[in-house]
This record gives C-alpha cells, structure tokens and sequence, in this order.
C-alpha cells in the first residue's frame, strides 16, 4: 500500500524554478513539499552543468531579475561560492553571474528548511491523480516504495512539464513546424587551463573571436568567456555540428566549463533518444577535449575535471497556458498587466538541425514581461508552471528557458500557488493585484 504524505502546495523538480517556488509558497506560511528525483537540488545548474547564470540584467546593466533569485546570489557570495554579477567578456550580455554547484546545492537545502519546506529527493514522478478538473495527487516511485503525495495547488516545475502532461493537461513540443526542438549539450569541466594564454592570443588574433569588449580591456577585467577559435574549429573536422568554440571560466582560477557538445534530432522526453543522447554526449565530450588540449592556447596541459551527471535539455514539452508568449513581445519589449516576472536575455535559439544560433535583441528599454497567464495550463484548475515548461512559443522559449527567467517564473508560481490556498480559490482566480504585491514585498521587480 502506497504512503501518503499530505500538503498545501506541492511542488515537482527541484531545479531553479522549483527551489525558489518552493521558498516562495513556504515563507508564505503554506505548507510546502518540494519533490526531486535526483539526490541533490539545482536541476540543469548541477546536474548538468550549466553555468554561469546568464542573465539577472539588461544589455543595458539594468537589473530586472532579483527577490529570492538575488538571495541566492547573495547568499553565495557570503560564503564564497560567487562573486555576484561580472561584467561579460563573451558577448551575449553585460553580466553573467558564476557560481559554484557544489554550494549552490547545499544552500538551497539549507533556505527550504528555513521556509519550512518539506524535501523528498530520489523521488521520480510517474502519475498523476485527477479528479474532474484538479489534481488530487501525485505517485512517486522511491527506494522506499511507492508514496501518494496530496495536494490542493501544484506546481509543475519539471522542466519537461511531466505534471502537466500526466495530468491530460494539453502540452506542446518543440517549433511549429516540425515539432524538432533545441539540441541538448554535454557539459563539462577542465582544470589546468591557463587563460593568460587565452587573453594573449586573443588579443593578438580579435578578428577569429565574437567579441563585445575592445581587445585592449581584457587585462582590465575577468575574462568571463570565449566564443570564437573559428579558424581552429573551422580547419579541425570534428564532427559535432556547430560553427565555434564556447567556453566560460571559473569557478576555480584555473577552470573551464565547456559548451560546445551538440546532439540534435532527438527526443528529451523519450527513454531510448535520451539513452542515445547521453553515449553521443559523452563521445563528443572527449573529442572536444582532445581538440581543446591540441588546438587551443593554454590548453595544452589540460584535463576534464567534470562531466554532467546527465545531458543538458534545453527544450522538451510546455504547457498550453492561458497565453503563449510569442517572439514579437519578446523583441518588442512588451508589456502586460498581469506581469509576475521580467527578464533581460536576449532571444538565443540553438538551431534544432543546423549549426548555428539565431539571436535578436530586445528593444525599448531592453526587457520583456512575462505575464500571468503563461503560468496556467489549460484545463487543470489547481495547476501551475513554472521555470522551461511555461507557456510559450519556440522562439520566446529560447529566452524564458534561461535560469535566472526560471527562477524568476518561480517564485512568481510558488507565491501565486500560496495564495490560492490561503484564500480557498484557484490559481487562475486568485487577484493578480495581490500576486504583485507580494511578490514586489518580497523584492521581486515588475
């Protein structure tokens, strides 16, 4: 017979989204069980090794993410585990904020304590309970055994909306026209690198490197990242299908994280493409090393430190919410009413069959809002998302997928599920006047 656990707002994935949805619903007073099917926090920022977070600001320098998300970042920084936002040397955008994983993932179990939130960890998700038109529960498979986990509001924040979709609620999949999505990458770490050798090549050669910063500031600042070697990648013949090298340093001075693996054509929500992906990851992981160490200044002496304990989704399902938010009110910089969260990255698709990236800026005071509506799936009443899986179109994903967007959707879910609680109603019926005040109470910007 399945165990039975019993709370107010329940949250599924213990990811960015999901950790400051979690402290979100629990600092209101709800009582909070967060579920994570790995044996530690930080979703795609641990488990697969995306860093740095990117970006908390507009290309501009104006910060429009902050409330629990620049906790965290604080909260870091007072322990050593980040330096708060460095001004970027790769392109992209003005900051980017490394951080070290390792920290991040005690930290966050060390803040869900605090707002008295409930953690089960090497829980996996594997049905959904519904009755007419809420959830009633959730059924996790554990070392354990099995537990029924009730609730009166969830939040979906599994990257791949698995609540949603379990729950019959309607969910789409990658670009409109051929339902194939952004590819996934195997990150991964090297140590022994030395990066004033990096600088001096750079600055010698600025015409084979992407590069918003003049070449004579280098030494001036940290150098953050690198996107460029085309010369060396373009005479290398490495088959993975991208046109440059991407790289960040940190969080040690000698350290790297790599980005430039690429599996396409393959599905993040089915078992046997995600078997594949993961053998081709790790394949391409030691051909990208073993050109870095032959081809790349300062890379000569070398090594893989760390590779993700899986491979880096970047999109699989997301909810049909109440609205999709579409690229034009990303570029335009559009505005809404019922806004719940900002954010300032740039549009940033990684080709689902070619080799390139599409990018486009945001105009006007360079953010967008993210509204309400995109966090409320169609026909679960008691249902949020929150973090990859909000609604949108495939284009807008490529910027709301962002970590620090995540956290932003986040704690905008956690609070707005505290709230349907505390007042008996809905998510969808809660009053968004009041989602705002809270969340601006708790230093969120709208």
């Amino acid at each position: 017979m399945d165990r039975i656990l019993e709370a107010d707002v329940v949250v599924i994935g213990g990811g960015p989204a999901g950790i400051n949805a979690a402290l979100a619903s629990g600092r209101l007073g709800a009582k909070t069980i967060l579920i994570e099917r790995y044996g530690f926090l930080g979703g795609m920022s641990t488990a697969a090794l995306v860093y740095p977070w990117m970006t908390f600001h507009t290309e501009k320098g104006e910060q429009v993410i902050k409330g629990i998300a620049q906790e965290i970042v604080e909260r870091l920084q007072e322990r050593g585990g980040s330096p708060g936002h460095l001004r970027d040397t790769v392109g992209f955008v003005h900051t980017v904020t490394p951080y070290h994983p390792e920290i991040y993932k005690l930290l966050a179990v060390e803040m869900l304590k605090e707002a008295g939130v409930k953690l089960l960890v090497h829980s996996f998700v594997d049905e959904v309970v519904v009755e007419g038109d809420r959830i009633k529960a959730i059924q996790i498979t554990t070392k354990s055994g099995r537990y029924e986990i009730r609730g009166n509001i969830f939040v979906d924040a599994s990257g791949d909306a698995d609540v949603a979709y379990l729950s019959g609620a309607p969910t789409y999949q990658g670009r409109e026209s051929d339902g194939r999505t952004q590819p996934m990458t195997m990150k991964f770490r090297m140590r022994g690198v030395d990066l004033e050798q990096v600088k001096a090549y750079m600055q010698a050669h600025p015409e084979d490197f992407y590069h918003k910063t003049p070449f004579a500031e280098l030494n001036a600042i940290p150098l953050t990242g690198v996107q460029g070697f085309y010369t060396q990648w373009k005479a290398s013949g490495v088959p993975i299908n991208r046109d440059q090298v991407l790289f960040f340093s940190g969080p040690e001075k000698d350290e790297v994280l790599i980005n430039c693996t690429r599996v396409q054509g393959l599905d993040g929500t089915d078992v046997e493409d995600l078997t594949e992906a993961e053998e081709i990851g790790r394949r391409q992981v030691l051909m990208m090393s073993e050109f870095l160490k032959r081809n790349i200044a300062g890379f000569s002496g070398a090594s893989i430190s760390a590779v993700g304990t899986q491979i880096g989704i970047r999109e699989t399902r997301r909810i049909a919410g109440a609205y999709s938010l579409t690229i034009e009110d990303v570029v335009q910089g559009r505005k809404f009413a019922d806004v719940v969260a900002r954010s300032g990255y740039p549009v940033d698709i990684h080709d689902p069959s070619g080799k390139g990236v599409t990018a486009a800026d945001i105009e006007g005071d360079g953010a967008y809002d993210i509204p309400y509506r995109c966090l409320l799936p169609e026909k679960i009443d008691n249902l949020l998302a929150a973090g990859r899986c909000i609604s949108t179109t495939h284009e807008a994903l490529a910027t709301t997928r962002l970590t620090p967007s995540c956290m932003a959707t986040g704690q905008a879910a956690g609070t707005a599920a505290a709230i349907a609680h505390l007042d008996g109603t809905i998510p969808r019926k809660i009053d968004v006047s009041k989602l705002q005040l809270e969340l601006r109470k708790a230093n969120a910007v709208l």
